[in-house]
């Protein structure tokens, strides 16, 4: 089924409206002139009619355009039979043959091109005749003999127009044909573009859905061996159970965060995480360029687990964006880090407006205090002495 989302825009043409009002100005402007051409030229009424019988269908040439040829031909036949001089109406051939060019199809315009030069020779032929027998009266008549030399200049006058209508409709249908299938290339390109992205999806979400398994599945191992140990341990040495279950807490705070990463990723929120993840070193990536941010990490910049660094990391992005939203255009902020041998302490302090909200991603303030809380850590949030905001969080290591 075609998606309009992703139908891509085709060339610029007149619309159903436009186009009717187009087609009846134009016929009007080939019907009307009958009227005064007659008058001018001295014509019967049967020029008139004859006029009328090949402009009149020139209305219906787009719809109908083989039916509409086949009669302005008819009636420039019966002209040719009845009536020796040409009228107004003659016009009507040119553009029923490139209408039947342009929306008929290509075997239909030669055989309109034939019917065409064979109306040439006979056109040629009857107006040629007419002209030479028209002789000024009181002279005497002389038998002539037509050639070649009187047929040429009407017959290739006449074969030119005949060609010029053809070559023109043939070359816009030509045109139109080629513009609908670069259209419909486009749209199928789409359509495999988003299907392509969508199998990628469902491979990435695949391919999650195995991480999320072994890092749970690894995870409860460890937790299920070590409590078990830790549970044997108690009895007798105390001090190994308490060791057992300090792992054991670790390894469950890792592999809930992985977790929740993960399925972060699967819901496709805003906060994808990185292959690799964002460690402490990529903290200065936050600030770079912005002069009105002091950074004050560690150096060397201290080793913690793959969870504390990445919940460092999302702090401080978290808590720069709410500076550069809500602390005003001239606030600054100071970013510190300082590790012991037990815990990671962040704190980001601006001297702005003292007032804070939901940051990036729709999380802000909560986001930050679940992220913290994971690790077993706390968090800081409020106005800073002397005014500003500050944000000051410790995640045990």
């Amino acid at each position: 089924m075609e998606d309009s989302r992703i139908a891509p825009a085709g060339p610029w043409r007149l619309g159903p409206r436009a186009t009717r009002l187009f087609d009846l100005a134009l016929a009007s402007a080939l019907v009307l002139p009958s009227f005064p051409f007659a008058v001018l030229a001295g014509q019967s009424l049967w020029a008139l009619t004859l006029s009328l019988l090949q402009t009149v269908p020139l209305f219906w040439r787009r719809r109908h355009s083989a039916l509409v040829f086949g009669f302005v031909a008819a009636a420039s036949v019966l002209q040719a039979a009845t009536y020796d001089i040409p009228t107004w109406g003659q016009v009507a051939f040119p553009a029923a043959l490139y209408a039947l060019a342009r929306y008929s199809s290509g075997r239909a315009a030669l055989v309109g091109l034939g019917v065409g030069i064979c109306g040439a020779a006979v056109a040629s032929w009857v107006w040629t005749s007419s002209s030479i027998a028209a002789y000024p009266p009181g002279l005497e008549y002389v038998d002539y003999d037509i050639g070649l030399d009187d047929l040429s200049p009407y017959f290739f006058s006449i074969a030119a127009i005949v060609l010029a209508a053809w070559a023109l409709g043939s070359q816009a249908r030509i045109r139109r044909a080629y513009e609908a299938s670069l259209v419909e290339r486009g749209r199928q390109l789409a359509l495999e573009a988003e299907q392509r992205a969508v199998l990628a999806a469902a491979e990435e979400r695949t391919r999650i859905a195995r991480e999320m398994h072994d890092v749970v599945a690894h995870g409860l191992s460890v937790v299920i061996v070590q409590a078990d140990g830790a549970r044997y341990a108690a009895a007798k040495d105390p001090q190994v159970a308490v060791e057992t279950l300090g792992a054991v807490a670790s390894v469950g705070r890792d592999a809930l965060t992985e977790m929740r990463r993960l399925l972060g990723l699967l819901r496709g929120t805003e906060d994808p995480a990185l292959t690799p993840q964002p460690r402490l070193e990529d903290i200065p990536s936050l600030v770079t360029a912005d002069d009105r941010v002091e950074l004050d990490l560690p150096d060397p910049v201290p080793s913690v687990p793959a969870g504390v660094a990445l919940t460092a990391y999302r702090l401080v992005q978290e808590s720069l964006t709410n500076v550069r939203k809500h602390a005003g255009p001239q606030a600054r902020a100071v970013v510190r880090l300082a590790a012991s041998d037990d815990a990671l302490d962040i704190e980001v302090v601006d001297d702005g407006r003292g007032s804070s909200a939901d940051g990036s991603g729709g999380l802000g303030l909560l986001g930050m205090r679940e992220r913290v809380e994971v690790h077993d850590g706390t968090l800081e949030v409020g106005p800073a002495p002397g005014g500003g905001w500050a944000v000051r969080a410790r995640i045990p290591t």
